[in-house]
């Protein structure tokens, strides 16, 4: 006999469809606000817009955006952590295709390089200009949004160690955060008005720095 505490079998498994049907809805009307963004993004090559505009190029309601969204701000960071895990897929392949965990390394650091790089023709304002903004208003958000690039480098990095082609003192983790840092900084600062811009840093010269810090000596 069920006791009156529990709730029938059958009540439980139809709360349980209704609130799986509620979250696939939920997410499919998110995805569409997402892909207006990106859309409206690529054709401005800006991420000067506004809500309205997302609104109604997805054919949703104002109000279901507020209830996806607390506004611009959180859209536009949902559209960053999805690129950063796309860039992470994308440089996760492209390493694959060493054999030796270094050179995996240094696919990783050289594609991860072009990637942040500013570039007007390839219409990356999500790079460009809203990443250096949230690096300084909100440091948290950026660290959560990075994770998927973190956990590639230190991946690449731990199969450096059991290769012993990581310095002793190296930390995998470390290392790895300390990398990417350097790499994104340095790709994403190299667009300005400078010396540096008249002769352009490269990513083969970035790797050569890079690699300084962490493999073993020969």
């Amino acid at each position: 006999m069920t006791s009156p505490s529990e709730e029938p079998a059958w009540k439980q498994r139809a709360v349980e469809r209704s609130i799986k049907t509620a979250k696939v809805r939920a997410e499919q009307r998110v995805q569409k606000f997402l892909d207006a963004a990106q859309a409206i993004i690529t054709e401005k090559g800006t991420t000067e817009f506004t809500v309205q505009e997302v609104v109604d190029r997805s054919r949703q309601s104002l109000r279901s955006f507020y209830l996806q969204f607390d506004g611009k701000h959180e859209l536009l960071l949902a559209l960053f952590e999805d690129a950063l895990g796309r860039s992470a897929d994308q440089i996760r392949a492209a390493a694959a295709g060493q054999s030796d965990p270094v050179d995996r390394l240094e696919v990783a650091v050289q594609l991860l390089f072009e990637l942040c790089r500013p570039d007007p023709d390839a219409k990356r304002p999500l790079f460009n200009d809203f990443a250096p903004q949230l690096l300084l208003t909100h440091p948290a958000e950026v660290k959560i949004a990075h994770a998927p690039l973190l956990a590639l480098f230190t991946e690449l990095m731990e199969l450096a160690a059991e290769a012993g082609e990581l310095r002793a003192d190296a930390h995998p983790k470390r290392t790895a955060s300390m990398i990417m840092q350097t790499v994104m900084f340095i790709a994403q600062s190299s667009g300005g008005a400078s010396d540096a811009t008249v002769q352009p840093i490269s990513s083969e010269e970035v790797w050569r720095f890079c690699v300084e810090g962490f493999a073993v000596r020969k």
